[in-house]
C-alpha cells in the first residue's frame, strides 16, 4: 500500500500537530501560527487522528469528513492536513511519530500541542517515549499555563526545558527537548464548541 504524506523536503523543520480536529477551529490555526513562526518551521502537518483513544468516539464524523473541514480552515499554505495515521493503522501518538522518523529521517519533527494536553500528557501510552523521539513544544492556552508546568509530565520535561529566546533552533534539538511558547492565546475548544455552538 502506497502511503501519501504532505510534501517534505530532507532538512525540512515540520511541526506535527494531532487531534481530532472535531471540529477544527481558530484556536488550532492560531497555536498553529504560533509554531510557525517562532519556531521557524517550514511546514506544519495537521494529524487527523482516526479517533483520540482518550476520548468517546460516539458521534465522531467520518475521517473524510473532519479532514475536509480541516482543509478549509487551515488557510496558509505551510500547513498540510493529512489522515495518514489511519493508513498505517496508527491509534497512538508513539507510533505515529516513530513510523515519521523511520520513513523520514532527515527531516527536523516537532511535536506540537497546546498546553491543556500537557496537563494529561502523562496519560498518552508511552509518553516518556515521544519524548525520546521528538522535540515538543507546548503553545499556551488560558487556564493552563501552571497546571502545565506543575503536572507529572510537565515536571518530568522540566530539565530538559529550552528557553524561549532559542526557539528559533528548537527544531534541530536532539530530543528529549520541551520548549514552552507564550504569545496569543485562543480559549476556543473543540469540546466548548461541539457543546455550546460556534461563537461566531
Amino acid at each position: 500500500m502506497t502511503i501519501r504524506l504532505p510534501r517534505w523536503a530532507p532538512g525540512q523543520r515540520i511541526g506535527l500537530m494531532g487531534g481530532s480536529f472535531n471540529p477544527p477551529h481558530e484556536g488550532h490555526l492560531l497555536a498553529s501560527r504560533v509554531a510557525l513562526q517562532r519556531l521557524r518551521m517550514d511546514r506544519l502537518w495537521w494529524l487527523v487522528t482516526p479517533g483520540n483513544p482518550l476520548k468517546e468516539l460516539a458521534g465522531l464524523p467520518s475521517l473524510p469528513e473532519r479532514i475536509e473541514a480541516a482543509r478549509a480552515l487551515a488557510r496558509d499554505p505551510r500547513i498540510a492536513v493529512t489522515g495518514f495515521e489511519a493508513d498505517i493503522g496508527a491509534r497512538f501518538t508513539y507510533d505515529t511519530i516513530a513510523w515519521l522518523v523511520r520513513r523520514a529521517p532527515s527531516a527536523h519533527f516537532v511535536w506540537i500541542m497546546g498546553a491543556d494536553n500537557l496537563c494529561q500528557f502523562q496519560l498518552w501510552r508511552r509518553w516518556r517515549d515521544i519524548a525520546r523521539l521528538a522535540p515538543i513544544a507546548v503553545v499556551d492556552r488560558p487556564g493552563s499555563t501552571l497546571r502545565a508546568l506543575t503536572s507529572h509530565a510537565g515536571a518530568a520535561l522540566a530539565p530538559f526545558r529550552v528557553a524561549e529566546r532559542d526557539a528559533t533552533s528548537f527544531a534541530e534539538r536532539r530530543p528529549p527537548a520541551f520548549i514552552f511558547l507564550h504569545g496569543p492565546r485562543s480559549s476556543l475548544s473543540s469540546t466548548a464548541i461541539r457543546r455550546f455552538g460556534s461563537p461566531h
